[in-house]
């Protein structure tokens, strides 16, 4: 399991998490000091002990600093010095010059892994950390400096007093001698740990740190095994080092063992007792006896113990990788690319690395590129682009940071011109190792299929195809995902990072650089369309892809796939081709040509051995022609979009289909009835048939048959009374259709778990019981009154999670308190509806917005409600149970406010708000309670010394430019300490008028302190801010753990930088297949992509109110406007 992706820096943790040995150090130490409190007194004394203890140390020995920026060669000695010692005196703060120090200082902790250990002779740290006494005093003659170089000093100061150090008012009476002498030790007992160098600069690893030491829990006594997974590059290696250095000193051995894979078995033993027992030396001299060795020697101790990039159980046997091999407390860290092998081994959690955020990873490039936070000046558009090409992978980000670093606008385009073609060497061959790795060659086809043309297509079509082509694609996909070569997204589409899709190509393009025709796989445009001009293909061609804009007409001849006897992939979208279709290969497997131009499947392109056909947006009036072939294999048909086609096709030359998807086929009147003999057929997908009247008799007869979509076939009328006979049936959606009655034999469907009969011409009738398995119903706008809904016994439905009765007419809705498992109820614009009685206890969601005759609800505490849309209901104003609902975390959404008084929000949000509760009411003023108020999306304030804050209240006013449902993010810098964080949450009503969003944010994420200075700022897409409102809330009831969806920390957003975090949302383009040589078809790819889906999810030209008409899953259904 994955630990929560919250990231949170501890910034009173040891800098010494991360200090390098291996890095050449110009100097052992650093003294940062304010020369006339303490050069000729305890700085003088500290430098003479630390050259007579043979440390080498840099002492600024300029009496006359004047002005404040430091000079180049201090900078350079700050960055080449293993510990800086900073010794805050009286006067430390007066010096501009000490304090720019600081900064620099700070900087390098947290990007070179400086080791930082500060000093308090005669200072009191709380007056250093929150500038108080002395500082303060000092911040006074710097009231005119620059606001932003004054909050650069404050929050450095504020960091480093929080750090590990000695203060001289509590160490041995204050002795000056004794003083020295602990620190001496200390710093000697630095240089004599093995600190293992961790990365040049250490961007966006503290909260990975912090994540995985949750999963470690350091200190408990039971011994603990994680699993750190990821795709090549993304950062395992550099992330454990850091846990190394974190924990190493308290364990009674450690052992890093780097680079498992590259070594033998034998040297890995003996390197690990070696690493542990020193300088014993352990004879070792066969794996076997090294495994009785390391139980025997190792059974007793406390041992902390990473082994990197392990690759095969061999490797972990031979190490003894167990729970009873090491002694109590003992921690074991494995990182690999093949997270199959954590599962074999059963580690107690697996942390997944992430690809990097936006932000950090701009702020990762930038430093290997320009040795700073942030892009040069003419370079940010440039460095975006970089950023957006790396997808997050820090070994890409180093890798072309340190390239183009000092190189001229000009190179920088043409470098990224040149990798959208050819990738770069250094990252390919790091990637490779995965796929390198594979144990066979079904596995790397697989990778290459996909890679090539599968990106973005439905798991289980991708999977029926592969098989076809004998490759086990079950197990050879699993292996993929364990491997991290592919992810699955919430679609169930098959989808690759870019990266490793451009590796997957590169091989390809590498089999034959200069002649395409000799590649196994061809996907780009000029490629293909070269070897089909030029007939120049060979037998080597197993796939070709070519998408052409539907308007080109460009033409090639069938000639040119003669010598493609291996051909096993075709796509042809929009392609025209001229001659006979006898050339094509007999070995096609695959067959998708959008736009195919003929009336009919001629029969050389009815191949014996294919899989799936598809044919979308077609002119065929027929689908085979009468004398074609018996095809055995064929699965998959989809011929949705042919609006010519009137008939399906006779089924028994297609014995073996599983899934027939015939949507938008406007003229398709008939069915053929031999579709009762297909024995295998699992989907029929009819929707939008508008001429289809019926299925025949011989339909109902199938035992297969999981899912029927019939949405939008307006002259369906009748089911047949053997509806029942489909036992395996599990969904069945006839939205708009002219259905009047279902079966009663619809209570024989024990698997039928989603009914969806929307906008029906005429009242329906259901069953009055049975459907006991059924968990979600949709009846929107059905004419139900309140005898028919009364006859449907709902309160039967003993499995309903989701019922969907929108736009219906009755007046009272029958108690539901039996649907124990019912967790979200859908009752918008019911204009008829008086009154919601009984719920169940364990409901989650009601939504019952634009109810205008509605007057009583339940009581809200009896429920643990998370959201409640109760929009433009005027006639209801009594809200039992809100304060105490509010209080439990429940979120409102409510045009009119109706009676809740300012007085009641106030008091629920000052006084215990729990969870991530929001409240949506209309409105256009802030309540005067919010004590900071901003116009538009930002607001300013200062947090009052003394403060304990536990949360922000957050009160703003909105409006929706576009209508769109969307997410909220909101950024929070905190200029003191120079540290930004971002937070997350779902956005429910969108709405031309003016609302008021109120919320909370826990400073358990934000550790806001008295004297910060903070901004908020709102970013909505599509949203307009006109203002923003802030209370600070200190009540010691608040769950402080508990707030937004998502919060996470981003690089400090200083007043120079704009706020600006993408917002993820459904939008079905991210999920397409990205081919930067295809742009002009991206638009198709959409489409097709959304076709091959098994849960067949809509095209993009679908209508609105259709787009939940084919989903699979228990998603609720969706609101008509």
């Amino acid at each position: 399991m994955q630990p929560m992706r919250t990231r949170k820096t501890d910034e009173a943790s040891s800098s010494s998490s991360s200090c390098s040995s291996s890095k050449r150090w110009r100097y052992d130490v650093f003294i940062s000091f304010r020369g006339e409190d303490t050069r000729k007194n305890f700085t003088g004394h500290l430098y003479v002990a630390l050259k007579e203890a043979g440390i080498n140390t840099f002492i600024d020995d300029d009496e006359l600093r004047r002005g404040e920026d430091i000079g180049a060669e201090l900078v350079r000695a700050i960055q080449g010095s293993r510990i800086s010692v900073i010794i805050f005196s009286s006067r430390y703060a007066d010096s501009g010059w000490c304090l720019e120090e600081l900064v620099k200082i700070m900087e390098c902790k947290r990007t070179l892994g400086q080791i930082v250990l500060p000093i308090f002779y005669d200072v009191d740290p709380s007056d250093v950390r929150k500038q108080t006494g002395s500082f303060a005093q000092s911040f006074h003659k710097h009231r005119d400096t620059d606001h932003n170089k004054v909050q650069r000093w404050r929050a450095a100061l504020h960091e480093a007093a929080n750090l590990s150090g000695w203060d001289l008012r509590n160490t041995l009476d204050g002795h000056e001698a004794n003083f020295i002498r602990n620190i001496i030790k200390e710093i000697t007992r630095r240089f004599n740990n093995t600190y293992l160098h961790v990365a040049p600069y250490q961007v966006g690893i503290d909260f990975r740190v912090q994540a995985i030491s949750e999963c470690l829990g350091v200190g408990f006594d039971d011994v603990r095994i994680i699993g750190i997974s990821g795709m090549g590059g993304m950062g395992k290696t550099t992330v454990a080092k850091a846990i190394y250095n974190e924990f190493y000193d308290r364990f009674d051995g450690k052992s890093f063992l780097e680079r498992v894979r590259e070594k033998q078995l034998v040297g890995l033993q003996k390197q690990l007792l070696f690493d542990i027992l020193k300088p014993t030396k352990i004879k070792v001299s066969s794996v076997a006896e090294g495994i009785n060795v390391i139980g025997k020697r190792l059974g007793s101790l406390k041992v902390l113990l990473i082994v990197d990039d392990i690759d095969s159980v061999e490797q972990l046997d031979a190490l003894a990788i167990k729970h009873d091999t090491f002694g109590q407390g003992s921690r074991i860290i494995i990182t690999t690319r093949d997270e199959h092998l954590l599962n074999t081994l059963e580690v107690d959690q697996i942390y997944r690395v992430q690809p990097m955020e936006e932000e950090e990873a701009l702020e990762l490039l930038s430093w290997h590129a320009f040795k700073n936070g942030s892009p040069n000046q003419g370079y940010f558009k440039l460095a975006r682009e970089v950023v957006d090409y790396c997808g997050g992978l820090p070994l890409a980000l180093q890798v072309l940071g340190c390239f183009l670093g000092t190189r001229s606008i000009g190179e920088w385009e043409s470098t990224l011109g040149k990798l959208k073609k050819i990738p770069c060497h250094e990252i390919h061959n790091q990637l490779k190792i995965s796929y390198d790795g594979l144990s066979d060659d079904y596995e790397r086809d697989i990778f290459r299929d996909i890679a090539c043309f599968f990106i973005g297509m439905d798991k289980n079509y991708v999977t029926q195809i592969l098989d076809g082509c004998g490759f086990f694609a079950e197990i050879g996909i699993k292996v993929l995902l364990e491997r991290c070569l592919v992810f699955v997204d919430e679609k169930n589409k098959l989808m690759m990072h870019d990266l490793l899709r451009d590796m997957g190509r590169e091989i390809e393009r590498a089999e034959s650089p200069k002649y395409p025709g000799k590649r196994r796989r061809l996907w780009h445009p000029e490629d293909v369309k070269s070897v089909l001009i030029n007939k120049s293909g060979t037998e080597e061609i197993e796939g070709l892809a070519l998408n052409l804009p539907s308007t080109e007409e460009t033409s090639f001849s069938t000639e040119a796939f003669t010598n493609m006897k291996r051909l096993r992939l075709l796509k042809l979208n929009y392609v025209q081709l001229t001659g006979e279709y006898k050339y094509l290969s007999k070995n096609l497997r695959w067959l998708c040509w959008y736009g195919f131009p003929l009336e009919f499947i001629p029969k050389d392109l009815c191949q014996t051995n294919i899989v799936a056909i598809d044919m979308q947006y077609t002119s065929l009036r027929q689908v085979l022609c009468t004398d074609s072939e018996l095809l055995e294999k064929l699965k998959i048909l989809n011929l949705s979009h042919s609006h010519y086609l009137t008939q399906s096709p006779d089924f028994s030359k297609l014995p073996n289909l599983e899934n027939l998807i015939l949507k938008d086929c406007k003229s398709l009147s008939k069915v053929h009835k031999s579709i009762g003999d297909l024995k295998n057929l699992t989907l029929v997908n009819l929707k939008d048939c508008q001429m289809l009247k019926g299925l025949p008799k011989s339909f109902y007869k199938l035992k297969s048959v999981r899912t029927i979509v019939l949405n939008g076939c307006s002259r369906f009328e009748i089911l047949d009374e053997k509806l029942g006979k489909l036992v395996s049936l599990t969904t069945f959606l006839a939205d708009k259709t002219a259905i009047t009655s279902v079966p009663s034999s619809i209570v024989r469907l024990k698997k039928l778990e989603q009914l969806s009969l929307c906008e029906l011409k005429r009242s329906l009738q259901l069953p009055p019981s049975g459907l006991s398995n059924l968990t979600t119903l949709s009846l929107d706008d059905c004419n139900l009154t309140d005898d028919a809904i009364d006859s449907m016994n709902l309160g039967s439905l003993s499995s309903l999670c989701n019922l969907g009765l929108r736009y219906n007419h009755f007046h009272t809705l029958p108690s539901l308190s039996g649907l124990a498992k019912l967790e979200n109820l859908y009752l918008d614009h019911c204009t008829n509806l008086r009154e919601i009685k009984d719920l169940p206890t364990g409901m989650e969601n009601l939504f019952a917005s634009h109810c205008t005759a509605l007057e009583r609800i339940p009581k809200f505490s009896e429920m643990p409600l998370e959201n409640v849309e109760i929009d433009d209901s005027p006639k209801l104003i009594e809200f039992p149970g809100l304060d105490r609902a509010l209080n439990l975390g429940m979120s409102l959404s409510m045009k009119r406010r109706n009676n809740i008084s300012d007085i009641l929000l106030e008091e629920s949000m000052l006084q215990g708000w729990n969870g991530p509760t929001q409240l949506i009411l209309g409105g256009s003023d802030i309540p005067q309670w919010f004590k900071h108020v901003g116009e538009g999306g930002q607001v300013h304030f200062e947090v009052p010394l003394g403060c304990s804050l536990t949360s922000l209240a957050i009160c703003m006013v909105y409006c929706s430019c576009d209508a769109k449902l969307t997410t909220a993010s909101f950024c929070v810098i905190n200029h003191t300490k120079c540290a930004s964080f971002v937070a997350k949450i779902n956005f429910l009503v969108a709405s031309s008028e003016d609302f008021l969003w109120l919320g909370h944010l826990s400073n358990y994420e934000l550790n806001l302190e008295g004297g910060d200075s903070v901004d908020v700022l709102a970013e909505i897409p599509g949203f307009w801010v006109k203002k923003i409102g802030i209370r600070l809330v200190n009540d010691k009831f608040i769950n402080e753990k508990d707030s937004f969806d998502i919060c996470y920390s981003i690089p400090y957003l200083s007043p120079q930088r704009r706020f600006s975090v993408d917002v993820d949302d459904d939008d079905d383009n991210k999920d397409d297949e990205d081919n930067e040589s295809d742009d002009d078809d991206d638009d198709e790819d959409e489409d097709e992509d959304e076709d091959k889906d098994d849960n067949n999810d809509d095209d993009d030209n679908d209508d609105d109110d259709d787009d939940d008409d084919d989903d699979q899953d228990s998603a609720p259904p969706k609101n008509k406007d």
